[in-house]
């Protein structure tokens, strides 16, 4: 009688046990999706987002929640130092390139299209370039290849792609990031695409305020 009350308690108490791990999960699990307040803007363009990424940008990935972006900076082209916070307000299609990579520099073209179309005061592209030797090299490349809408942002140390790998967001170069006007993240493409294209021209202009 005493072994059978004695494995009744202890099967109730594992069963209070699962009961309340199980609670405990989904009470974090539930927290974890639940959209950053500081990202509202942002969580209601990301189920806009989704049939977007298709034809030229279809390798396009849509972030899973609205959450803000990594604290970056980097040099405007007058060297003086700036963060991605500054650009709040607007949203921004964060690209990082460099003259030794050729699709990079297939894509630059198309981008300077698309600063030229939609840049103001709610979207600008922000082409980051990481070279880190020959500093000269990054201007005069842009204007040999006839870059004129882009702004000349560059971090010569290349902490920026740093920490973007070490978030996650960057695996090699071409790597672009669309960030809502809130400053957070709606998703990312690695490698080049064609964003000055009609799919491209969609994305962006889903994200625009």
């Amino acid at each position: 009688m005493k072994v059978q009350l004695t494995r009744r308690l202890v099967g109730g108490a594992l069963a209070a046990a699962a009961l309340l791990g199980l609670g405990l999960y989904g009470t974090a699990r539930y927290a974890g999706n639940r959209p950053d307040p500081s990202c509202t803007v942002s969580a209601a363009t990301l189920s806009r987002l989704g049939p977007l990424a298709r034809g030229e940008v279809a390798a396009f990935q849509v972030a899973g929640r609205a959450a803000p972006a990594p604290a970056l900076r980097f040099n405007a082209p007058d060297g003086a130092r700036l963060a991605l916070s500054d650009f709040g307000g607007k949203a921004v299609l964060l690209n990082l390139w460099a003259t030794w990579c050729e699709p990079c520099k297939r894509e630059m073209p198309a981008l300077d299209r698309l600063q030229a179309e939609f840049g103001g005061p709610g979207f600008e592209v922000v082409a980051v370039n990481i070279d880190t030797r020959d500093l000269e090299r990054p201007g005069a490349w842009l204007q040999q290849a006839g870059i004129t809408s882009l702004a000349r942002y560059a971090d010569p140390e290349a902490k920026i792609f740093q920490e973007l790998r070490a978030a996650g967001l960057a695996e090699g170069l071409p790597t672009t990031l669309l960030l809502g006007s809130d400053g957070c993240l709606l998703g990312r493409l690695s490698g080049w695409a064609e964003w000055a294209s009609a799919e491209g021209r969609a994305l962006v202009s889903a994200a625009r305020p």
